[in-house]
């Protein structure tokens, strides 16, 4: 075995030998599964793993035995062939361009340092060659080699930029930067190659954000994290070369650790489909077993009397019988056809590529379409029972305005006449003019002058709160060669905060890894930077140590809840009055942070940063022993003030949620926002209203509270609705519940109609609530309620939440979320959708399906989810219906051929059946059929129900499909039997042959199946009429074709049935009885629709037949226009007059004039968030980010980011739409 060290890996720079003893991968990668000689054997083997293809090579191989088989095995080896060659074909090709791409990175070159004596040479070697421990030289637009340590570079610090589209998706510039004590190596080989250090680091891991090690170097020891780590995939932007170590080579690096196989995800249909499957396998063993029983009692009654034509090879009846169960499971192997697991897999890509082309979810603003990441989950966007969503850039905009603040117990923002009342700010309100300030932006807006008034008198508190906000940052700012400033901001929020500084007098201006310095009021303040204490999820605050004029001071901005824990007690009184104003700043729906600061003493310092670090340096626990001395030093500070930004909603944010809800689909929202900001976010949203029952808040932070709060809730609830808690019962009551279980199923959706209630719970609380023996109540609680928002939440517990309505209901999940932070909740549900936003693509590379806007979402859902399980479950119920009928009709012949498996058909047939006549129309119904339009899928949301119950396809739907075609193959069977029977052909021979009798069934059987799919067609194009009328007609020219005398002929052992189809053709009786067997099988489906629909029709039949009728009266609207502008040319005096159109109004003229308001409650509270993301304090203060002097459109031509800010508003979806009436579905249809 190889060494390994016990710290995890041990690099030393510039030695091969020292770090060959562990063996480390090299650079070599391989993304290719097979070569020239594996290719074949190995494809093979993985789809005979797939229980499919290897049931029919078992009967494949029945088949070559004659003893067994009455079946040429070209009737199961031309489908089994073509599908392992067009399945081959494809991972081939996807296999080739694996292997194209493999040998292109190989086969780079990138320049390594090599040390020969005294002598020190670059030297051009190809990737696969670079070893861990080789010092490598890259240069600007390079590729990332391996993960490597940067020691140098061509810019001031040492500082790179990399661009990391390959790893995050994103095009945004980042920073890296080598440590201060390796940045003096500059280019000099002498001195790189003499650098010996020695690297101690964690082992290969998939952690893109994260890097821990340690450098000895020296007497020295040196801290090493994320910030100095150049990983794989990345590319260099903007920086003229930079010096590295090889930490991590090959299959080592972190590009390769996360290119593990994703999770499969599989629909219920799926899981569905399979169990049908195997339950028709056993279905088929069940009716060999009774032929073969069968089979055993005639030969042993009747068998001795028909040696002449079913000769014994064995004269035990035993052994006959068993050979025969064999010879039937080959007859009957259609009954689970090959073809079916192609075509779903057909029909499932095209119905991705209807998603991929809808024009109406582009998003213009960001160039964005929709696209289908996943081929395999269409029709579950049908069945979706829970929508899990984030709040900030998935219902909002996530384009933050500076709107209101509080500083030193005074609020500003709000506009003022001159009575001193508040005045509601509209267009000709008057805004701040700050034209005096050479650094102010245009786009920036503000209407209370007195907070530039406390600016311009050089209020103090004023000017520390605005000092914070130019100080406390982690924004890159960047000046053009025409004297302007743009910022770089990591996210919105800093970017709203540090634009309004800077509109106010306060102008953050430049850093280095030392200093930063910003322009107050036109003079220039530098300060040393000493530390910053980064953002993350736990702390939820970030702060910076900062010293001028020998006075050290930290300032900090974070949640309230969070601040306030630390303030000191000189800042009570300030901070109930700050908590004032951030409730009314919450009940506004805007996002808050706490602002404060604190003196510290230069022997303070000095201690606190030995301890720091201690802590930075350590291998074992780092982030704990971070996080413990940070605490140390945020205690005891002075309140300054809060902010409160607006991040406004998207558009059709609230009519899209409304809508899903009437489509009975509970959306749950987890955000970070504090509690208060959810619930009036939740308003605007119309996922609460003021109709609600009753809201129920759970803040609690005690466990044993928890448990008593969800109790009583679920107890409230229960009796609210007049039911009982299933919690609380005893076993007795559960006995005699179960007895009503199906009753009480029925009302609980009426029940649902009535009452509404809704559950807010914030992370602390969800803490308890998730544990096991609670989670239950917590979940049955929940699932009662039309809305859930789950506040305060971590990552993690948005993926807990999920998981655990996945645990206990049968139910469809959704996740849709647009930041890092989403993407476990994505992965953790059934279906995962991201949102292209202002927070990079992670969301969107781990989702299923992506779109630009939330509004999308009910399009998706309401309209391609639908459509899509929709023609799945036609095409599920048609395809069971078509091969029973064809199938079967050998166990009604079985009874006349002395149960000797031999088949009705011919066995050319029994290979096109599925290939040729009948696939076409099955493929052309899954892919373009629409039982109603897209319009009124959008308008009658109702009609998304039945597919989260699994009304189109279930067991039911399944038992009637095989009864039909069960029905039908006796039908047939029979009927052609009977009408046949004592039938002369008109040479005076008896028509009844068995090949003769075997092409009229098949004659009416692919008549009678087509014409059955025409009748479940609800949407025409000339793709279905081409379908099917080509598989009929191609049907009559290939039996033509194979039963002709010259086809017997040449291939006479091949087709067998010569003359059968020139014969059957000559008969009147087949002409007659073929529209008989079509009246008899297709009338009574036919009669029993249109009773159905006249007596009970289902809410889907009701808004056809209203379709109908408004598609009929807008085409007499508009023949009437035409002729009244006749009219109007033959009589003048008609010019002018008001024609009145007596026309019921449609639900769209409903909505108009009715319309829709809401109250939003009186809530008290604050709303907190900070859209940040851990790192990049440490990369500022080892000099990783520094502001650029570079010519602005340098950066924009790698994608930088400018933080001029555009003004935006929230518009509703147009009434036209015709969502958002009161009036219910069922009564628009009647």
């Amino acid at each position: 075995m190889a060494a390994t060290p016990d710290c995890g890996r041990v690099v030393k720079a510039n030695d091969r030998s020292f770090n060959s003893q562990f063996k480390y991968a090299n650079n070599y990668i391989k993304t290719s599964k097979y070569n020239i000689f594996t290719f074949i054997p190995i494809n093979l083997f993985e789809q005979f793993m797939r229980i499919a293809n290897f049931y029919f090579l078992i009967l494949l191989i029945l088949q070559f035995i004659d003893v067994v088989s009455s079946l040429n095995p070209v009737t199961t080896a031309l489908p089994l062939v073509f599908v392992l060659t067009v399945s081959a074909v494809k991972d081939g090709i996807d296999d080739y361009k694996r292997h194209k791409s493999d040998g292109t990175v190989n086969n780079r070159t990138a320049e390594i340092l090599v040390c020969q004596d005294t002598k020190r040479d670059l030297v051009a070697t190809k990737w696969h060659h670079v070893q861990v421990g080789d010092i490598i030289k890259l240069y600007n637009n390079d590729f990332v080699t391996a993960d490597i340590l940067v020691l140098s570079s061509s810019e001031p610090h040492s500082v790179v930029y990399v661009e990391t589209a390959e790893l995050d998706g994103e095009t945004n510039l980042k920073v890296k930067q080598a440590l201060p004590e390796t940045s003096p190596l500059g280019q000099d080989l002498e001195k790189l190659g003499n650098f010996n250090g020695e690297v101690q680091c964690e082992a290969p891991n998939n952690r893109l954000d994260r890097y821990e090690g340690t450098l000895n170097w020296g007497e020295e020891k040196f801290s090493l994290n994320n910030d100095q780590l150049l990983l794989r995939g990345c590319r260099i932007r903007n920086t003229q070369w930079c010096y590295g170590i090889v930490i991590f080579a090959g299959k080592d690096t972190k590009l390769m650790q996360n290119s593990g196989k994703s999770k499969l995800k599989r629909t219920s249909l799926d899981k569905l489909m399979n169990k049908l499957v195997i339950s028709i396998f056993i279905l088929m063993l069940v009716i060999c077993l009774i032929c073969s029983i069968c089979c055993s009692v005639w030969e042993y009654t009747y068998g001795e009397e028909f040696q002449v034509y079913l000769p014994w090879d064995q004269k035990n009846g035993a052994i006959i019988a068993t050979l025969n169960f064999f010879s039937y499971i080959i007859v009957l192997n259609t009954l689970v056809p090959i073809s079916l697991y192609v075509t779903v897999e057909l029909i499932r890509l095209f119905q991705s590529f209807w998603i991929n082309w809808d024009v109406k979810m582009y998003y213009e603003t960001k160039d964005c379409t929709a696209k289908a990441r996943t081929t395999t989950l269409n029709e579950e966007l049908g069945q979706i029972q829970y929508v899990f969503s984030d709040k900030t850039g998935t219902l909002t905009q996530n384009m933050m305005t500076f709107n209101k603040c509080s500083i030193s117990g005074r609020k500003f923002g709000e506009f003022k006449n001159k009575a001193g009342d508040i005045v509601p700010i509209d267009e000709d309100t008057p805004k701040v003019d700050f034209s005096s300030n050479k650094y102010y932006e245009e786009s920036f807006e503000f209407y209370d002058n007195s907070l530039k008034a406390g600016v311009d008198r050089g209020d103090r508190q004023t000017w520390l709160f605005f000092r914070l906000l130019a100080l406390c940052h982690t924004v890159m700012a960047e000046h053009g060669d025409d004297g302007s400033l743009t910022y770089q901001a990591q996210s919105p929020d800093e970017a709203a905060l540090v634009g309004a500084a800077r509109n106010f007098g306060f102008t953050y201006k430049s850093r280095t890894p030392t200093t930063i310095t910003i322009e107050v009021q036109g003079r220039e303040d530098t300060y040393e930077l000493l530390q910053i204490l980064d953002f993350n999820n736990v702390r939820k605050r970030m702060s910076v140590i900062v010293r001028q004029n020998n006075r050290i001071k930290l300032f900090c901005k974070g949640a309230d809840n969070v601040v306030f824990e630390r303030l000191g007690e000189a800042s009570t009184f300030l901070k109930d009055v700050t908590q004032e104003h951030l409730n009314d700043f919450a009940n506004e729906g805007l996002r808050t942070l706490v602002l404060a600061m604190k003196d510290i003493g230069e022997q303070e310092y000095k201690d606190w940063n030995k301890k720091y670090h201690e802590a930075s340096t350590s291998l074992e626990n780092r982030e704990e022993k971070i996080d413990a001395v940070q605490e140390e030093i945020e205690k005891d500070m002075m309140l300054l003030g809060a902010t409160a930004i607006e991040d406004k909603l998207q558009d059709g944010v609230p009519e899209t949620i409304e809508n899903l809800i009437k489509g009975n689909i509970k959306v749950w929202v987890l955000t970070g926002d504090k509690q208060e900001t959810a619930i009036n976010i939740g308003y605007s949203c119309r996922l609460l209203t003021d109709e609600f029952n009753e809201v129920f808040v759970i803040n609690q932070t005690e466990e044993e509270a928890i448990k008593e709060v969800v109790n009583n809730t679920l107890d409230k609830i229960c009796d609210t609705m007049g039911i009982k808690n299933k919690m609380r019962c005893d076993e007795d009551d559960i006995v005699d519940e179960d007895d009503d279980e199906e009753d009480e199923k029925k009302n609980m959706e009426q029940l649902a109609s009535i009452y509404s209630f809704a559950i807010v719970i914030t992370g602390a609380s969800l803490v308890h609530a998730l544990q096991a023996d609670i989670e239950q109540i917590f979940l049955e609680a929940a699932c009662f309620c039309k809305t859930i928002i789950c506040c305060r939440v971590t990552p993690l517990q948005k993926a807990q939440v999920v998981n655990l309505v996945k645990k206990y209901k049968k139910a469809v999940t959704l996740a849709i979320g647009d930041g890092a932070n989403d993407v476990s909740m994505i992965k953790a549900a059934h279906i995962g959708v991201g949102i292209s936003g202002q927070e990079g693509m992670q969301a969107v590379l781990a989702s299923d399906f992506s779109f630009g806007q939330f509004r999308f979402l009910e399009r998706l859902l309401l309209v391609h989810g639908r459509w899509s399980y929709v023609r799945m479950s036609k095409f599920l119920s048609y395809f069971f219906y078509k091969n029973f009928a064809f199938t079967l009709s050998h166990f009604w012949f079985a009874f006349y051929c002395g149960f000797s498996a031999m088949a009705v058909y011919d066995q050319w047939f029994i290979t096109l059946y599925n290939i040729v006549f009948t696939s076409l129309p099955v493929i052309a119904l899954g892919i373009f059929d629409q039982d109603v339009n897209e319009d009124m899928c959008v308008r009658f949301p109702a009609l998304y129900k039945p597919g989260q119950k699994n009304e189109y396809f279930n067991y039911w739907v399944f038992t009637k499909s095989i009864v039909s075609g069960t029905i039908t193959s006796l039908t047939l069977f029979f009927i052609s039997y009977g009408t046949f029977l004592d039938v002369a052909n008109p040479d005076g021979f008896p028509a009844g042959s068995q090949t003769t009798f075997g092409c009229i069934l098949a004659s009416m059987l692919v008549l009678v199946v087509n014409f059955k799919m025409a009748m479940d067609t609800a949407y025409w194009t000339v793709f279905n009429h081409i379908c099917i009328w080509l598989s009929i007609i191609s049907y009559w020219i290939i039996i033509f074709t194979m039963y002709s005398d010259i086809m017997y002929e040449f291939f006479f052992a091949i087709f067998t049935f010569i003359g059968s189809a020139r014969i059957m053709s000559t008969m009147p009786t087949f002409w007659f009885s073929m529209p008989l067997v079509c009246v008899i099988l297709l009338m009574p489906v036919a009669g029993k629709r249109a009773i159905s629909m006249d007596v009970a029709p289902t809410l889907a039949e009701k808004v056809r037949m209203l379709q109908q009728r408004e598609a009929q009266q807008a085409k007499e609207d508009k023949d009437n226009v035409v002729e009244l502008k006749s009219l109007k040319r033959i009589d003048g005096d008609m010019n002018g007059k008001v024609i009145k159109n007596d026309r019921p109004k449609s639900r769209k003229d409903s909505v108009r004039e009715e319309g829709i308001s809401r109250k939003r409650p009186q809530s008290a509270g604050s709303g907190y968030a900070f859209s940040h993301q851990e790192g990049f304090g440490r990369m500022i203060t080892s000099g990783t980010i520094r502001d650029s002097q570079r010519r602005k459109k340098g950066r924009e031509k790698n994608g930088t980011a400018s933080t001029d800010r555009r003004k935006s508003s929230a518009h509703s979806r147009d009434t036209d739409s015709g969502r958002g009436s009161a009036l219910k579905d069922e009564e628009l249809i009647v």
